[in-house]
């Protein structure tokens, strides 16, 4: 198949037999050589990715040239950090990215890294997966035989769900605590040491590099026209074929629910990670694109889609999902420190049937005690989570609060959850 046959599919980052990885050879015989990038290219690189309308894929879903924007004044040459930490527990395309397609993230890197004359790339892992750090280092190997690039250096970062906030890992990168830090204007650069700090997500550098090889007009080919292109998206929860699919924005839920083969009638989805929103099955025609997620009180986000069948129970899988969230707290403020684990006791109660009568009005109280008022956007997550199983989950909220739970509290969870520990003594 030629290169011009490739580029008219839709799995532009998957593609191909997977199973085995790309060896360099192999990518270039895919995509053909990348195209040699510095600053001189800083202009038309940035605006092929503003034409092409390429969002970042880490979960904010901010437009990818516009952080060029702010490190591309700067007098010092900055650092690209590739962020590979992918603490969303129930995502897993950046590891597949990676183990499948490592060249074509580096790609993307060394041409953001050349278009800002950066000094150096730091390619940013969990420090869990030691298997994935050796097969990038022969990667890195591989293309130092071949060709010059911008210095490239792993760092393994401690596996946690708020290790790859922006903040957080640049504080780790410096030798400090991976923790989050408060932020009030994200248009001021980050630094580590005296030199500013792009931070782009692993899926975000891979579309970049096939924008700098092929152009917008060919990125916006496919998907929804306000957010074009491909996305990856991690299926989990109640389904015979868990992983990670490519698919066109604006494809609809039901489409790519399908892909995991649910083992039973589908009751909702978790959409976007643990931070997101739940959705009923009634929605599940809507596109998958931010526009219409966003009528619907939802987000992308991080690419995540958790599917609950009719014999489960949300407001006991949301409960989980809290617990965990409080247990990988930064513990650096109250809303996280008090108002997280007391979210999680009420939706314990209200899922065992053993809510007091004011439970729901404490609830929302609390809700909105937590919302906004945290150093970083880990205790909102959890409030958008909660909100969202509250409307979904209704009826499931009324027979609960009647002390007639239903049988799926007491199932074993449909979720991707680590083990609950403390690891703030680790960090601190």
């Amino acid at each position: 198949m030629t290169i011009v046959e490739e580029r008219q599919l839709v799995a532009r980052l998957l593609g191909g037999e997977q199973g085995a990885t790309q060896s360099l050879a192999e990518h270039l015989r895919r995509f053909g050589p990348a195209p040699s990038i510095d600053r001189r290219h800083a202009e038309v690189l940035a605006g092929e990715v503003e034409r092409a309308g390429l969002t970042g894929r880490g979960g904010a879903g901010f437009p990818a040239f516009r952080k060029w924007s702010t490190i591309a004044s700067s007098r010092r040459r900055p650092i690209v950090a590739v962020n590979a930490m992918e603490g969303e527990p129930a995502s897993a395309k950046d590891q597949l990215l990676l183990a499948y397609a490592p060249h074509l993230v580096l790609d993307g890197a060394e041409a953001v890294a050349g278009a800002l004359g950066a000094s150096a790339i730091a390619l940013c892992l969990p420090d869990d997966r030691p298997g994935l750090v050796a097969h990038l280092e022969e990667r890195l190997a591989e293309r130092a035989r071949t060709r010059s690039a911008v210095p490239v250096e792993i760092y393994q970062l401690p596996a946690r769900y708020v290790a790859g906030e922006e903040t957080a890992l640049v504080s780790a990168l410096e030798g400090g605590s991976s923790l989050p830090a408060f932020r009030a204007d994200k248009t001021v650069p980050l630094r580590l040491g005296r030199a500013t700090v792009l931070v782009h997500n692993t899926e975000t550098l891979a579309h970049v590099a096939l924008i700098a090889r092929y152009g917008a007009v060919w990125f916006r080919g496919v998907g929804d026209p306000e957010a074009p292109g491909t996305c990856l998206v991690s299926l989990s929860g109640d389904l015979a074929a868990p992983g990670v699919v490519e698919v066109e924005t604006g494809t609809p839920l039901r489409r790519i629910l399908e892909a995991g083969r649910p083992n039973e009638p589908v009751q909702a989805v978790l959409l976007g990670g643990y931070g997101g929103s739940w959705l009923p099955e009634s929605a599940l025609e809507t596109p998958y694109a931010p526009g219409p997620l966003r009528r619907l009180g939802a987000v992308m986000g991080a690419g995540v889609l958790v599917a609950v069948s009719t014999s489960g129970c949300g407001i006991r899988e949301t409960e989980r999902v809290v617990r965990y969230l409080a247990s990988e707290s930064a513990g650096q403020c109250g809303p996280c420190l008090f108002g997280l684990p007391a979210l999680a006791e009420d939706l314990g109660r209200l899922a065992s049937g053993k809510a007091d009568r004011g439970l729901v009005e404490r609830l929302e109280r609390r809700l909105g005690e937590v919302d906004g008022r945290g150093a970083c956007r880990h205790p909102d997550g959890a409030v958008r989570l909660v909100r969202s199983a509250l409307i979904t989950f209704a009826p499931d909220v009324s027979a609960h609060l009647r002390g007639a739970p239903c049988a799926g509290a007491h199932r074993p969870t449909a979720m991707v959850l680590p083990p609950v520990a403390d690891w703030r003594r680790q960090v601190g």
